[in-house]
C-alpha cells in the first residue's frame, strides 16, 4: 500500500472517529479512556511508519512525541469543550455568548501555536531537520482533516436575530 493511501486511511479513520470523541464525552469514562488509547495507539502507528526513523532516533523521539501529545490532547479537550458549549447556545446565542466562545477559538488558536513553537527546538535536537518538517507535516494533515471534519458538521452561527 502506498504512502498516499496510507495517509488517506488513517486520516478519514481519524475524521470517522472525532465525533465519537465528542459523544463518548456523555459515555462512562472507561469507554472513552478505550476510545482515546485506540487513537492514540493508530497515530503513533501512523506516525511511526511515515517516519522512517532510526532505532537512535526513535528512542529520542517518542518520549519528547507523548509528552506533545499529551499537552496536544488538553487543547483538543478543550475544542470539544467549546463545541459543546456553542451547541448549547446555539438557538439561544447573544452577542456576549458569541464574544466568550470566539475569545475562547482565539485563546485555542494561541495556544496550539504556541505549543508547536514550545517543541520545536524539542524535536531539533532529537532529529534531523527533514524529520523535524515531515512530522509536523503529518500533524498539520491530521488537524487539517479534523478542522474539515468539523467544519463541514458545525452551522453558522445564526445572524437573523
Amino acid at each position: 500500500m502506498n504512502v498516499k493511501r496510507k495517509v488517506t486511511l488513517v486520516l478519514m479513520g481519524l475524521v470517522m472517529v472525532w465525533p465519537v470523541l465528542l459523544s463518548a464525552q456523555e459515555k462512562p469514562a472507561n469507554n472513552m479512556q478505550f476510545v482515546v488509547e485506540k487513537i492514540r495507539a493508530d497515530m503513533k502507528l501512523f506516525i511511526a511508519e511515515n517516519m522512517q526513523l532510526t532505532e537512535a532516533e526513535a528512542k529520542t523521539f517518542w518520549p519528547v512525541y507523548a509528552q506533545y501529545q499529551d499537552e496536544l490532547f488538553l487543547l483538543r479537550a478543550r475544542t470539544i469543550k467549546l463545541i459543546n458549549d456553542y451547541a448549547e447556545a446555539y438557538e439561544k446565542m447573544t452577542n456576549d455568548t458569541a464574544k466568550s466562545l470566539l475569545d475562547e477559538y482565539m485563546n485555542i488558536e494561541s495556544l496550539g501555536l504556541k505549543l508547536r513553537q514550545t517543541y520545536l527546538p524539542k524535536f531539533r535536537k532529537i532529529l534531523p531537520d527533514v524529520k523535524v518538517v515531515r512530522y509536523y507535516q503529518i500533524e498539520n494533515k491530521i488537524n487539517a482533516a479534523l478542522i474539515y471534519e468539523l467544519a463541514a458538521n458545525i452551522p453558522l452561527i445564526n445572524n437573523s436575530k
